[in-house]
């Protein structure tokens, strides 16, 4: 049997824990730059406030139904996020929790009978919300699909489910396969669901199962599709995926805070993502032996319209590095070639390729002993950047003011990483 532990509304419960008066009120949070609405509490569901609609479109109704916003805090929510992955490691066997994203995980529980699902179901639970005062959602089944259906099904009625939902037999699991949309399945966009609504009929996960595996391999993505009906069906395809897993390729990439024209503002943002890629590249003990840079500019045409387009540029690396300092300095003849005066950049990013193991690179005998000495400098940067948070010690490339930086007026405190933010408790 699989289960996904799914955290209720993340980023709205990880503000509420510091925030107990919000407790039973509508509360959301916005994507980058205050632009979207990311994460809702049930309250804030029940006034009609839509998922990843823009802020400033819902904003009448907030403001009448006196509903509090916070913009992104991802420190907080990723410190949180680590505090339950970690309790769930404290439950099970080394392995079987795959941390699947920032507020879900998946766990490995064949080794759990099935009289005993709902005890470890309630005892997950409760132990994650008692340690990390986060509450979360479970759902059982034999599939990682049949078990994010489950998951699905818990949250749509907490109180009748007590956000538990295990399929142990083929009753429940045709039940709730006829409950579910297709639009709701892993692994289902919406332009495909419409497509399935419209020229097979097909509207539930159920009408989905029935359908034949050489209609899927046709249909519905090839091995992707075949794997989904036999998930559907309760024949285990999706494994386990190791959580060490090493990325074959690293971006880092930012909406602006607010437009940028000039050259240096848009290196400084280019240095400062290809320093943020550098760090998640040594995270994996890797080397890149390939770096691409890009920015969205927003430019007027003729008829007065707006048109995104993207301008990139790209190098192979003389050697593989995760130097800092090496990246930065190839990133910034990349920017010069692909900067034009006069449209407004909304974005840029740095994206890093072709990654090997970084023990696989030779040292260079014609070099001074101090830079091959670098990994060293690099190591001791990350340490003190994870401990003081917020880029404490950085490239001068970097800039200083970053006026670009991505908008965050309504953000609260970053209370579990920053010792001048604490909680003050009165």
């Amino acid at each position: 049997m699989k289960a996904i532990v799914d955290c209720n509304s993340f980023y709205c419960s990880c503000e509420r824990l510091f925030r107990p008066d919000l407790l039973q009120k509508p509360v959301v949070v916005l994507s980058n730059n205050d632009g979207c609405i990311v994460s809702r509490t049930d309250e804030a569901k029940k006034l009609g406030i839509g998922m990843a609609g823009p802020y400033y479109q819902a904003k009448p109704l907030i403001e009448k139904n006196g509903v509090v916003v916070f913009s992104s805090n991802y420190p907080l929510y990723g410190d949180l996020s680590m505090r339950v992955m970690e309790t769930l490691q404290t439950m099970l066997p080394p392995g079987a929790v795959e941390v699947y994203s920032v507020d879900e995980a998946f766990l490995d529980i064949d080794h759990i009978p099935v009289e005993e699902l709902q005890t470890l179901a309630m005892l997950l639970r409760h132990r994650v919300e008692e340690w990390t005062g986060i509450a979360v959602s479970v759902g059982i089944a034999s599939t990682k699909t049949l078990s994010k259906v489950a998951n699905k099904l818990a949250k749509k009625n907490k109180e009748l489910t007590q956000c538990i939902i295990i399929l142990d037999n083929e009753d429940k699991i045709i039940d709730a396969l006829h409950k579910t949309s297709v639009d709701d399945l892993w692994g289902i966009g919406r332009r495909y669901a419409a497509k399935l609504h419209d020229l097979w009929g097909i509207h539930t996960a159920l009408q989905l199962r029935q359908m034949p595996e050489t209609w899927a391999r046709k249909h519905l993505g090839g091995v992707v599709g075949v794997r989904m009906i036999k998930e559907l069906n309760g024949e285990p395809c999706v494994e386990m995926k190791d959580p060490l897993e090493k990325k074959k390729m690293i971006a880092t990439t930012r909406m602006f805070g607010k437009p940028v024209y000039e050259l240096n503002e848009l290196k400084e943002a280019v240095a400062t993502y290809a320093a943020r890629a550098a760090e998640k590249l040594r995270r994996q003990q890797g080397a890149a032996k390939a770096l691409s840079v890009f920015a969205v500019i927003n430019e007027e045409r003729p008829n007065y319209d707006y048109d995104p387009s993207n301008r990139s540029a790209y190098t192979i690396l003389p050697a593989a590095t995760s130097n800092t300092a090496e990246l930065i300095k190839q990133a910034m003849p990349l920017v010069e070639k692909i900067y034009r005066k006069g449209p407004r950049y909304l974005k840029a990013g740095v994206i890093l390729s072709h990654i090997v193991p970084d023990n696989s690179i030779q040292g260079n005998l014609f070099l001074p002993h101090t830079q091959n000495l670098q990994r060293f400098l690099m190591d001791a940067m990350d340490n003190i950047n994870f401990s003081m948070r917020d880029d404490m010690v950085k490239y001068a490339s970097s800039g200083m003011k970053r006026n670009w930086k991505m908008r965050q007026e309504l953000r609260s405190g970053k209370y579990t990483t920053r010792w001048d933010e604490l909680k003050i408790v009165k």
